[in-house]
């Protein structure tokens, strides 16, 4: 018996575990971590990364090594005659170099890719807000659609009511035939609107999962969020959101830094009129050896060849050097790079302000919809309450029989489709004031 609990209890969490529902904030974490548009600019900024460090490396020297064999086979000329004159040889250097002056290219090309790293990194943040945006508006959309639900089958159970109630008064005699047909066919196209209202739920949330990048979506589910019907009102005004927008927004900040990479790059450009001295060492040794004799001196006077390391070690030798690449002329190109560079700071101060434009019109747009959402809201309760009283009045006039079941079928849509509309307008603001204030640095939540 015990391990039957246990396995009944294992089934349980089993169960519980594949219906978790999802939050907003797991929706929005989730996918700012997995969505393949932010890891590739992740990786985009790993490259700025890395070109940041190969920057940084300029300043020290440059080391190289070299090691050569040479081996040579053929005759000479010796006085009258020729000889044979077979050699083999053997050369190896070290040497160093490092830049001593270029009027501070390397520094400034550092701080022109330090201003590149900053941009691909506000790139990562501003598509991570693009995504968590188009994340709470289709999470939103899915509460609604679950608003809507649940008044169809608030609208389903009425008419089952009065479908019930028209089967008894049809069944003795009190009402005709076609008012229970009617009954039944309200009936049935409530259920329908029922089905229907539970396949856009269906879809809002496999659209959500689509967002999400999820590849088991058919178990996926959000949080039944209850959303008050006392709707918050702003908390900054239009200037105080787009003030914290310039100052904080991504995407403006990233033009800035674009702004001055570009700056910089000018100022890269113009080092290209400078001479550049360069110092150098380096250190070497050669060994040479005859491959048809070990004799080095003439017939009169013998000298052996000496061994490997021995003419290693005499022949060692050092240099030091100091070298001025001077530009003279280069066909005007660097004069051209440097105009070009003043082009690019131009188009990114263009591109700053296409940037704040943006954002304006965003948070003008969303300023504009709070208001007019709000005040469609206002409408749509009134219209509510209007459509409620007026189907409890045909309910009760239908009942009196002072008018027909087609009365109080066209009431009861009246009231569910004004219903709907107030669950559209509430959901729309919260939206429009959610896009608000997160242009004035608010996170999303609910």
């Amino acid at each position: 018996m015990k391990k039957v609990w246990i396995i009944v209890f294992g089934l349980t969490c089993l169960g519980l575990s594949a219906q978790k529902r999802w939050s907003l904030r797991e929706c929005v974490d989730y996918a700012v971590q997995h969505n393949l548009q932010v890891i590739q600019n992740q990786y985009s900024k790993e490259v700025q990364n890395t070109n940041l460090k190969i920057a940084k490396r300029d300043y020290l020297p440059s080391v190289s090594g070299s090691i050569g064999n040479t081996a040579s086979f053929g005759q000479t000329q010796f006085v009258n005659t020729s000889v044979r004159n077979d050699n083999f040889s053997n050369n190896a250097s070290l040497g160093a170099s490092i830049v001593v002056y270029n009027n501070g290219r390397i520094e400034k090309t550092i701080r022109k890719t330090e201003f590149d790293v900053e941009a691909s990194q506000y790139d990562i943040e501003t598509i991570q807000n693009d995504i968590s945006l188009q994340i709470a508006q289709q999470y939103l959309t899915t509460l609604l659609n679950k608003e809507i639900v649940k008044i169809s089958q608030s609208a389903v159970e009425n008419a089952k009511k009065q479908s019930d109630r028209a089967k008894i008064t049809t069944s003795v005699g009190t009402t005709a035939q076609t008012v229970l047909a009617e009954a039944d066919a309200a009936l049935a196209r409530e259920k329908q609107n029922l089905k229907t209202a539970e396949i856009n739920v269906g879809r809002s949330l496999f659209a959500l999962a689509q967002l999400l990048q999820l590849q088991d979506y058919k178990d996926f589910d959000v949080e039944d969020v209850a959303v008050s019907d006392q709707l918050p009102s702003e908390l900054k005004s239009v200037d105080e959101v787009l003030n914290t927008a310039y100052e904080n927004q991504p995407q403006v900040k990233a033009a800035v830094s674009r702004i001055k990479s570009a700056e910089a790059q000018t100022e890269v450009s113009k080092t290209a009129f400078w001479p550049t001295v360069t110092a150098s060492a380096g250190i070497g040794s050669f060994y040479n050896n005859s491959l048809v004799t070990n004799n080095i001196g003439s017939a009169l006077l013998y000298i052996k060849e000496k061994t490997f390391f021995q003419q290693y070690k005499d022949n060692f030798g050092q240099n030091i050097g100091v070298s001025v690449n001077i530009p003279v002329f280069n066909k005007g190109i660097t004069k051209l790079q440097v105009e070009q560079s003043r082009i690019n700071e131009s188009i990114a101060k263009n591109a700053l302000e296409q940037q704040k434009q943006t954002v304006r019109q965003n948070v003008q747009k969303a300023q504009f919809d709070v208001d007019a959402n709000y005040e469609g809201y206002l409408a749509a309760t009134e219209a509510e309450k209007s459509s409620k009283l007026a189907m409890e009045f045909a309910d009760k006039s239908y009942t009196a029989g002072r008018t027909t079941i087609y009365d109080v079928n066209v009431a009861r849509n009246n009231y569910a489709n004004a219903q709907g509309s107030v669950a559209q307008a509430k959901f729309n603001y919260i939206f429009s004031l959610k896009l608000l204030n997160f242009y004035a640095g608010i996170p999303l939540s609910l």
